[in-house]
């Protein structure tokens, strides 16, 4: 179970992220969670959003680029050592992980942490056998 996440190119120059964010708010689509990383020159701004498709529509007409792919999110309650527990199954299994970050949600007492992991499929199966939940598509569309 994957889900959808958007990966916007950001020149490092003033006013680009309002551009950005005004474009989303513009459409009405909420951000859910966000990770920029970014060099001297341009950054990667990676967005977890309540609608991914209107959002990259938005984002395109403001002229920026962008891509939808799909990463693994989970939850974990919002306890010290849950995450270590999903990382070591991760880890002892083998999957490399290429980047992660997380976001808490409000109204649930829950950690939702996306990994971004070369077969999600396989990644998906095996946090399920092991217990973890999976955070659907709707599970964010719904938050």
């Amino acid at each position: 179970m994957a889900i959808k996440q958007l990966s916007v190119f950001v020149e490092n120059k003033k006013g680009t992220l309002v551009e950005i964010t005004e474009a989303l708010s513009g459409a009405g689509v909420d951000i859910r969670a966000m990770l920029l990383a970014d060099t001297q020159d341009f950054g990667i701004l990676r967005l977890v959003v309540s609608d991914a498709e209107k959002a990259a529509a938005a984002l395109k007409n403001a002229n920026c680029m962008v891509t939808i792919n799909e990463v693994v999110a989970v939850c974990v309650s919002d306890t010290a050592g849950n995450l270590s527990q999903v990382v070591r199954i991760l880890t002892d299994n083998g999957v490399d992980i290429e980047y992660m970050y997380a976001f808490i949600t409000i109204s649930k007492q829950y950690a939702y942490v996306v990994f971004r992991v070369e077969d999600n499929e396989a990644v998906s199966k095996l946090l399920e056998e092991n217990g973890v939940k999976l955070v659907s598509q709707a599970d964010i569309d719904n938050l």
